[in-house]
């Protein structure tokens, strides 16, 4: 073989391997920046042990929060006049929703499924947007679409319990 194929055939595996290598930096960076994003509010929901649990009726929102007085439900939780919760699509004034205190806080996120799979939203925007980059520059369409689908399903249910 002549040496200009051979050295062609090696240029194009090298650029093989850095596009493989480079949109898999990518999609993990997506992917470890969804789980960053839900784990923030994640943990308190998901790790409730030892924590103060109750319900918030809402009774004044502004522009970014709601606030409400709390009731505990959970063993060693304290009443408070005044609790404060994200104001989002899930949050009315005048509903009573079940939530986790904040540790060290007044700040409070919802509890239960609806609370869990919210939390987890940004982790479906990641995989959504993952599996673009997996399809296009890795050309793993299956595992593309089995991500878009997992992205997709987390997304609908979150907002049919929401």
């Amino acid at each position: 073989m002549p040496s200009a194929v051979v050295s062609s055939q090696g240029a194009v595996s090298a650029l093989r391997f850095g596009r493989f290598a480079a949109m898999g930096t990518v999609a993990v960076l997506i992917l470890i920046a969804g789980v960053w994003a839900s784990w923030g509010t994640a943990h308190h929901v998901m790790l409730t042990k030892g924590r103060e649990s109750g319900t918030i009726e809402v009774t004044r929102c502004g522009a970014d929060t709601c606030t409400g007085p709390f009731t505990p439900i959970s063993e060693g939780s304290r009443a408070r006049k005044s609790v404060v919760i994200e104001k989002n699509v899930a949050v009315r004034k005048g509903e009573t929703y079940t939530v986790v205190v904040k540790p060290g806080s007044d700040d409070v996120v919802r509890s239960g499924p609806a609370g869990v799979l919210y939390a987890w939203v940004p982790l479906g925007g990641a995989l959504l947007l993952a599996s673009v980059v997996v399809a296009g520059g890795l050309r793993r369409t299956r595992l593309a679409w089995v991500m878009a689908g997992s992205g997709m399903v987390l997304l609908t249910a979150a907002f049919v319990v929401v």
